[in-house]
């Protein structure tokens, strides 16, 4: 993005909201004198800081935009009391309509930013302000329940936990009724729990987070947790029940590795298929990168991955393809966007980018794969086979699923410390199944939605299963590609739940959200069972108690079945190359 002009910056500037509650922006904007179209982004995370990778307010300004940095209701320089999602449609919709009726708007106001701020945009445009007239969110959800709180029933803890500490409890300290010795005092307390935070996270029962509920500095915490089933509390929230509402064109950021996958998808389907207008049914755009929550942000490395410079190419160009944008719907300059192919998605594997259609892709073909053994799948070096043979008559796996000895999280979909990483010391533990195909003989690209149809059955009332579909080079390093987790009280609705019946085998559905990868000749496809993936989730108790007050922690032995009438296994997207 090439500066264009000087950038004049003035400080906290004044958004009065409906309630009378006074929202305060940084504005960059260029310096000479004239209408310019606006561009807002508002965070709960300090405007002020707001202004680096990810929210260019300079460069854009520079290109002849006026650019808001507003902090969001109870944060930072903004009035009012936070809390988390509850005002962001009602200040979203103000915060626009204000900045369109100022003597130096056009009138057009486009939207901007990652995660929390990507669902402010959102939440935004589901209020229907007249002057919005597109949103370029990154690495955001779609449905809070079923994403950024839990999924499949069992809570975020390490994410939320994490969030909760540092990115909104610390800043609000200084909001507390309290004396200046009590709040340095508090603070650093909370700086123990973040430089302890495995134990922190390992504490029970889950809503014994003092510093944070009893001192009222994120009550919300515990109202998360008191609301595990979805419903009244979370639907205010929910994006997919708002598409139709939403009439704007989005450009879309996601990543492979990011915490809100399953949510970036789901909103490029639903708005393509529900979006209250034409135009933004037609103009959904969206870009997949092999990043994860903190990136494209901060270059292609994953953990411990690197993806190559196709990659960095990508996240180098995203200020440039956000700006393309912005002047297409905001500016009217014929500069091709309109003719953009809906999805563009990084290979893993291939190191290449490639543009589709639609998602999934229109010539993919869905390839059950089943889980094989002689009964001793346990581990990578037990006897657990993937391929596309039906099962006949075989033994089922065992493994006892310990609470207090869970399986750690090892990359994936969590903040912080998520990404790609080596699974081989996850693999290596006897409360893991693994199925692997022998090596391929051709390459196969897998992209696409996938699935898990998973036969198991429980010692337990209640208990979780999870699944992680992985690449395996020919040295026998193990990469992660996609994985997620069942709560089983939750394997009918996340409304209702239901225990279960000790000994009866249960077919589950684990939604492995979606990939692009090609699994080169010589490597094996791998699919690994277990029951825990620590801290990214909640460990399940066992008991079918509440999981915010449960103290008790009971082991379970877990089957899976793999025969010809409980035939577990995975449906893979295999696009022919």
């Amino acid at each position: 993005m090439s500066v264009r002009g000087p950038v004049q910056v003035i400080p906290n500037v004044e958004v009065p909201m409906r309630d009378g509650t006074v929202l305060r922006a940084d504005m960059y904007r260029p310096a000479e004198d004239g209408k310019y179209p606006v561009l807002l982004s508002r965070t709960p995370y300090d405007k002020s800081m707001a202004n680096g990778i990810g929210n260019p307010a300079v460069r854009l300004a520079s290109a002849g935009y006026v650019v808001l940095l507003q902090d969001c209701r109870g944060r930072f320089a903004s009035d009012g009391d936070f809390y988390p999602f509850l005002n962001e449609m009602d200040d979203g919709y103000d915060s626009v309509e204000w900045a369109a009726t100022q003597p130096w708007s056009t009138g057009k106001v486009g939207m901007f930013g990652p995660s929390y701020v990507g669902a402010t945009q959102w939440l935004a445009a589901a209020s229907q302000p007249p002057h919005l007239v597109t949103i370029v969110p990154a690495v955001t959800d779609c449905d809070y329940h079923d994403g950024w709180f839990f999924q499949s029933g069992a809570f975020c803890l390490g994410f939320l936990l994490a969030w909760t500490l540092t990115s909104l409890g610390l800043p609000d300290i200084k909001r507390l009724d309290l004396s200046g010795e009590r709040k340095v005092e508090l603070m650093q307390r909370m700086m123990r729990d973040i430089d302890d935070f495995a134990n922190v996270a390992g504490r029970l029962p889950l809503n014994d987070i003092p510093d944070l509920l009893d001192t009222g500095l994120a009550s919300y915490y515990g109202d998360w947790l008191a609301h595990p089933n979805d419903g009244e509390y979370w639907s205010r929230w929910n994006i997919a029940r708002f598409h139709e509402r939403i009439t704007v064109p989005v450009l879309a950021i996601g990543g492979w590795y990011d915490l809100f996958t399953k949510g970036t998808l789901r909103n490029f389907t639903g708005m393509r298929s529900n979006g209250g207008s034409e135009v933004a049914r037609k103009h959904q755009r969206l870009i997949m990168g092999p990043w994860s929550h903190t990136t494209p942000l901060f270059g292609p490395a994953q953990g411990h991955h690197a993806f190559g410079m196709q990659s960095l190419g990508a996240v180098q160009d995203l200020d440039g393809q956000t700006l393309r944008w912005f002047d297409y719907w905001l500016k009217s300059v014929d500069n091709g966007v309109a003719e953009d192919p809906p999805l563009t998605v990084f290979t893993i594997g291939a190191g290449e980018w490639q543009p589709a259609s639609d998602w999934p892709l229109p010539n993919t073909q869905f390839t059950s794969y089943y889980l094989h053994s002689v009964g001793s799948a346990n581990s990578d070096s037990g006897d657990g086979v993937l391929s596309p043979d039906v099962p006949g008559d075989e033994p089922s796996d065992t493994y006892a699923y310990d609470p207090r000895d869970p399986v750690p999280t090892r990359g994936g979909g969590i903040m912080p410390g998520g990404g790609a990483y080596d699974q081989r010391p996850v693999e290596a533990r006897h409360d893991v199944l693994v199925y692997s195909t022998p090596p391929l003989v051709r390459d196969v690209e897998v992209t696409g939605p996938i699935t898990v149809a998973l036969w198991a059955s429980t010692s337990a009332v209640d208990t979780d299963f999870t699944a992680k579909l992985v690449d395996v080079y020919p040295d026998g390093y193990a990469l992660n590609l996609a994985d997620n987790i069942v709560r089983a009280r939750y394997r009918n609705s996340l409304e209702r739940p239901e225990l279960m019946e000790p000994g009866r085998a249960y077919e589950f559905a684990i939604d492995l959200l979606g990939t692009s990868n090609l699994f080169r000749t010589g490597h094996r496809i791998r699919l690994e069972i277990s029951s825990s993936n620590f801290p990214r989730f909640d460990r399940n108790a066992n008991t079918g108690g509440d999981p915010a007050t449960e103290t008790r922690l009971v082991p379970a032995l877990q089957t899976i079945f793999h025969d010809s009438g409980q035939p577990s296994h995975i449906v893979l997207p295999i696009v022919p190359r």
